[in-house]
């Protein structure tokens, strides 16, 4: 089985927000009830509503628990019926494929909780937990080291994985530990060093482990006000400088030092480049909108005529951000 990490009542697949989707008309859209547990399984979920491009096929199963126990109880299913699984966070650095993903996609949104530890200034938050959220959360506490997050729109699962960063920042500077489950159930408790960071990367990318939650070392003590405003600062600079009004997974594209890919993307005249519903943003080149009525594919394609362009002018191969899953076409 491999794993790919994108990242109460056992878990649940909301009506209201999974749509269903048969690519192969053959096969039905069906749920499977997990032994043992009140988890369900279901076939054909589209997963376009749980991407921020809003685009993207159907999985051929979808599972959203709610703790550990329905986690490990369908990493079980899986191992058991040799699937491929892949975790979703808030899909916020994915590009799902029009043609949807194989095997089971297991969606972590349900994984909620926060402990703060006003002695040590630790806070342990599950992986389904909103970046967001906690950053005006903890800065209203009055704690210090968070604030630069504020802009980052996924999950602590994804974060932790990826080493999400901003402004100078990322989350190997304040990560204590990070628990992790295997397929067999195991649950490992990880430092950063064991880990691997680097930029935009762990050892988790790839693994076949999905993280449960992460306990990070805040500062606590500082005056609310304050830190707050500092918080609003950082978002304020986000959202000047970076596209906000159309669907986007934020950077595509990985820095290649010492340069910027925006940069390298708006020096080789493609702001504004669009192919189907897929746009370069004008506000920020290493930017993909969704314009509306877009296709993963005419995204995949925007991001392969973006690499090749910058590779000829500037002998210069840009490292896509965004993880791609599923079968793209190339044009």
């Amino acid at each position: 089985m491999k794993i790919s990490q994108a990242v109460g009542n056992a878990c649940t697949v909301p009506a209201s927000s999974v749509e269903t989707h048969n690519n192969n008309p053959s096969k039905e859209s069906k749920i499977i009830y997990l032994p043992g547990t009140n988890c369900e399984i279901k076939s054909q979920a589209l997963l376009s509503a749980f991407t921020s491009y809003r685009v993207g096929g159907a999985a051929e199963l979808y599972v959203a628990p709610r703790n550990i126990e329905a986690l490990q109880a369908s990493l079980r299913y899986a191992q058991e019926h040799n699937l491929r699984v892949t975790t979703l966070g808030a899909g916020s650095n994915l590009l799902v494929s029009d043609r949807g993903i194989s095997g089971l996609v297991i969606a972590t949104r349900h994984l909620r909780y926060t402990h703060f530890d006003h002695q040590t200034g630790q806070v342990t938050i599950a992986a389904g937990e909103s970046i967001p959220s906690l950053a005006w959360e903890i800065a209203k506490l009055g704690w210090q080291g968070f604030e630069w997050a504020v802009g980052i729109p996924g999950t602590v699962g994804g974060a932790v994985v990826m080493n999400a960063g901003a402004h100078n920042s990322c989350i190997a500077d304040i990560l204590v530990s990070a628990q992790v489950l295997s397929p067999d159930g195991t649950v490992e408790t990880l430092t950063p060093e064991e880990l691997g960071y680097a930029y935009r990367t762990s050892l988790l990318q790839g693994s076949n482990r999905v993280v449960t939650q992460a306990t990070f070392q805040l500062q606590p003590g500082f005056d609310p006000a304050y830190v707050t405003a500092t918080t609003k600062q950082h978002k304020q600079m986000r959202l000047t400088t970076q596209p906000y009004n159309f669907p986007s997974c934020g950077s595509v594209f990985r820095n290649p030092k010492p340069y910027s890919a925006g940069w390298l993307i708006e020096q080789s005249g493609l702001k504004g480049y669009q192919i189907g519903g897929a746009q370069v943003a004008h506000l920020h080149a290493n930017f993909i909108v969704n314009r509306g009525g877009a296709k993963a594919n005419d995204i995949f394609c925007l991001i392969r005529h973006i690499q090749q362009e910058v590779q000829e002018r500037w002998s210069i191969l840009l490292e896509p951000e965004v993880k791609m899953l599923g079968e793209f076409q190339a044009a």
